[in-house]
Parts: C-alpha cells; structure tokens; sequence
C-alpha cells in the first residue's frame, strides 16, 4: 500500500458516524446506507468503516444512474 496522498496522515477510511455527520442523515440512516449493496463499506470486527476514495466515486454513481 505505498499509495500517495496529499496528507499521508489522514485517515483513509471513515465511521458510520462521521458519514452521517457529512451527509447529514441521521445515525440508523447512515447505518442502513453503509449496509446496502455496493456501497464502499467494510466490516472490521464489530465496526463498520467507509473508504473514504471510493466513496465519491460511489455518489457520482449515484447521479450517473439518475439521469
């Protein structure tokens, strides 16, 4: 994993509560979001964490298919 980012420091994934936070949605929304089909989530132990570079990829998706 020797990819690059702009702040090596920051994290690359973020919690169920900070996308709920970011998207403005409540907590058991952001929860039944992150478990839905194709979603950019993984499951460590009891967490769930989203990455955070597929995560606009995924929202563009969002708007691509509305059209």
């Amino acid at each position: 994993m020797n990819k690059s980012t702009s702040n090596d420091k920051e994290p690359m994934m973020i919690s169920v509560d900070e996308l709920s936070v970011l998207f403005g949605i409540s907590r058991s929304g952001a929860y039944q979001l992150s478990k839905s089909k194709g979603f950019p989530s993984i499951t460590i132990g009891r967490r769930i964490f989203i990455l955070k570079d597929r995560l606009q990829e995924w929202v563009d998706a969002q708007f691509e298919h509305k059209d």
